[in-house]
């Protein structure tokens, strides 16, 4: 039975997650903050599916929360197949407006975490010759628009670059790109959503089985869903200077409010 580690897995793209790959039959390790909620939510996964569910609480914005991950995935007796750097967070407000403290912490959560946990894995991985890696980004990758978008930007080319390096290992590694999608990632930033259109809204259980297909056919970059693959498409025949002033008008009106 194979094992999958992902982090910020009580909520949203990463429960969705526990839930398709422990119905699959995988063992979870569940990763997050708030250990009560792991510990309710692994027992009703073991429950459900009859697989074995660990918790490990930690914070990732933190060096004793990195550290205690990189411990579990370098766990040799119990190696991790598949990694899925899940966790992440928004800051409400424009650049300047968000204190730079902020800003600093969304840069280890969304980029340091995420180039020390999937090398860690990676390292067993390739030894092994077997394994993946899926990185939560965004659509927000492709539009110059704030800290948000530049770590999920960073974590595309990084995910793709190293996917390159890796190529005939046996291991994958995928960014995955979603649009809006239902969770608690706005209500914890304190971003209203009531602005944002019907149709641009994700359900997370979908998002999930369309990013496991693409995984399984060997991409490096997910973007599961038509209307998103439309759109990110029609942003490469926008200049860069346009595209950062609809951008900031795009934001104003389905941002934060």
């Amino acid at each position: 039975m194979t094992t999958a580690l992902i982090t910020g897995a009580t909520a949203g793209i990463g429960a969705a997650f526990a839930r398709r790959l422990a119905g699959d039959g995988h063992s979870v390790v569940l990763v997050a903050r708030d250990e009560k909620r792991l510990r309710e939510q692994a027992t009703e996964l073991h429950d459900r599916h009859g697989i074995e569910a660990e918790v490990l609480s930690a914070d990732l914005s933190t060096e004793e929360g990195i550290a205690a991950v990189e411990a579990r995935l370098s766990d040799t007796r119990h190696p991790v197949d598949l990694l899925v750097n899940n966790a992440g967070f928004g800051n409400k407000g424009e650049y300047l407006e968000v204190p730079l403290a902020d800003e600093l912490t969304m840069l280890k959560v969304h980029c340091e975490a995420v180039l020390r946990l999937t090398t860690t894995a990676v390292r067993g991985m390739r030894e092994r010759r077997r394994g993946a890696v899926v990185n939560v980004a965004s659509v927000a990758a492709f539009v110059p628009r704030g800290t948000y978008g530049a770590s999920k930007a960073w974590v595309v080319q990084f995910t793709q670059g190293a996917a390159r390096d890796l190529a005939g290992s046996g291991v994958r590694l995928m960014a995955l790109c979603p649009g809006f999608v239902r969770t608690e990632f706005h209500q914890r930033a304190g971003m209203g959503t009531d602005n944002i259109p019907g149709w641009m809204w994700l359900d997370a259980d979908k998002l999930v089985d369309a990013a496991m297909k693409d995984l399984m056919r060997g991409k490096s970059l997910s973007i599961p869903d038509p209307r998103y693959k439309a759109l990110t498409g029609a942003l490469k025949l926008v200049p860069r200077a346009v595209l950062g002033g609809v951008a900031s008008r795009t934001g104003r009106k389905y941002g934060p409010r």
